[in-house]
């Protein structure tokens, strides 16, 4: 996969709030999949269906142990993420920072030409 396909898995999977709660438990270190699944009121498969769309954005890494699988943050694509987004901010502040001086210019012409 190219990088902009791997953002917008991660932005996808992001957008839904189930998923980033399984993430910000996750956050606390590894968990089995039937822990992260206990809070939620959804049946085992959904939740399933949910952290495969994670996996696949490459979120959380799985790790079998026998019969248990444990799920772990991979905090590679959030930071991929997070870098594509601080370039974006940091386009748009440069834009909006040119557009503010460009109005204050024109509203400083104005107060002097009316001053004339």
């Amino acid at each position: 996969m190219d990088m902009q396909t791997d953002l917008d898995h991660t932005l996808m999977a992001l957008a839904d709030p189930t998923r980033r709660a399984i993430l910000q438990k996750l956050s606390g270190g590894e968990a089995r999949v039937t822990e992260l699944a206990r809070p939620f009121a959804m049946s085992l498969n959904a939740v399933s269906k949910h952290i495969r769309v994670l996996e696949r954005a490459n979120l959380i890494r799985r790790r079998r142990a026998g019969r248990d699988h444990f799920l772990a943050v991979n905090p590679h694509a959030l930071d991929e993420a997070a870098s594509w987004i601080e370039t974006q901010r940091g386009l748009w502040a440069t834009r909006l920072n040119t557009l503010e001086a460009i109005l204050n210019a024109e509203d400083e012409a104005a107060a002097r030409a009316g001053e004339d």
